[in-house]
């Protein structure tokens, strides 16, 4: 039988960091490969990798703790708060107004433009999310519509964090950034997450194509935190996992209540299988809830079951060339789904 570290050589993945939650707790951590191909540096648990698209879980939770402190309504119309920027009004938005809970779900009628959102530029290039939103970057080149009316059809969107990130820096007149690290990531003692604006370079992976060669650069960035700018370690994902857990005894850092965190494993609007930030399977206490992170260089799973008090985190520096459930994360996946 193969091992981790034998499809790991098979399939060509540089470096591999892994968080196992039993009981409520980090069971074990394993560590694999190197930072970089052709490096004596080896992945350790404070290796840092890009969460790509986990990062919108993470948004998720904040906006549900803006929501608890009154500062944000997840129904009400978005263009309410915005401020340098609205969603423009069309045949779509007259019946139904786009609101966060749509954005957070995925369904609020927003289609990304083809071709948009990719790694950055340049840092001399680093995007306003209102010169985004507005089409003037190299980033999305179109302006940002309705293209469908909203709660009618899920279409994953990059765009719709990009609104919901203007929308609590205008709400909170507080950067994005600062609020995760205040409200989310000084709380539970995430101390090895960052955003691309102020990554680290020690303790960070280098991306690596499905050959095995580093991407140049070798830390692609994204210029959109609330979107897929995060980076981390699976056991500082553990970590909020673990206080999602903690909080339906009443015992979660963070403050959310049992309700609130019910909310966010709720299907929602025509979609059964999407919660807010996140994908659902299963119902009741069985409840799987997941998330994928897959951009250049990097690709990344999060798994669990927030009632059995049981998940997984894998993080890794290779874009394999294929979806995770294809991979060697599928592999985890499953051996773990056998176990709960």
């Amino acid at each position: 039988m193969l091992t981790i570290y034998d499809r790991m050589v098979q399939k060509q993945i540089t470096g591999l960091s892994l968080a196992f939650i039993k009981h409520g707790e980090i069971q074990r951590t394993e560590c694999l490969g190197v930072l970089e191909i052709g490096s004596m540096d080896y992945v350790n648990e404070e290796t840092i990798f890009n969460a790509c698209s986990i990062s919108k879980l993470l948004t998720s939770i904040l906006v549900l703790k803006l929501a608890e402190q009154g500062k944000i309504d997840l129904d009400e119309d978005i263009n309410r708060n915005l401020l340098s920027w609205k969603l423009p009004e069309s045949e779509y938005t007259r019946a139904k107004k786009v609101t966060v809970r749509s954005l957070l779900s995925h369904q609020s009628g927003i289609v990304d433009p083809a071709d948009s959102f990719s790694p950055l530029h340049s840092l001399a290039q680093w995007p306003s999310m209102k010169d985004l939103l507005q089409g003037a970057t190299p980033y999305c080149q179109s302006p940002i519509v309705s293209t469908l009316e909203p709660n009618q059809k899920f279409h994953y969107s990059d765009a719709g964090y990009c609104i919901i990130q203007l929308l609590i820096e205008e709400v909170t007149n507080t950067p994005f950034s600062s609020l995760m690290d205040d409200l989310i990531f000084q709380p539970l003692a995430m101390h090895h997450s960052f955003f691309s604006s102020s990554l680290p370079i020690a303790h960070t992976a280098s991306g690596h194509h499905k050959d095995g060669t580093r991407t140049i650069p070798s830390h692609p960035l994204y210029p959109y935190d609330a979107a897929c700018g995060i980076w981390t370690t699976p056991s500082d994902l553990a970590k909020l996992l673990i206080d999602m857990m903690q909080t339906f005894k009443g015992k979660g850092k963070l403050g959310l209540t049992a309700p609130t965190m019910h909310e966010l494993m709720h299907a929602q609007g025509c979609n059964e299988s999407v919660g807010l930030g996140v994908f659902l399977d299963g119902q009741g206490e069985q409840v799987e809830i997941s998330t994928l992170g897959w951009g250049v260089g990097y690709q990344c799973m999060l798994v669990a079951y927030p009632y059995l008090e049981k998940g997984f985190v894998v993080m890794s520096n290779t874009d394999s060339g294929v979806h995770q459930m294809q991979g060697i994360m599928g592999d985890i996946y499953r051996s773990f789904v056998l176990s709960v």
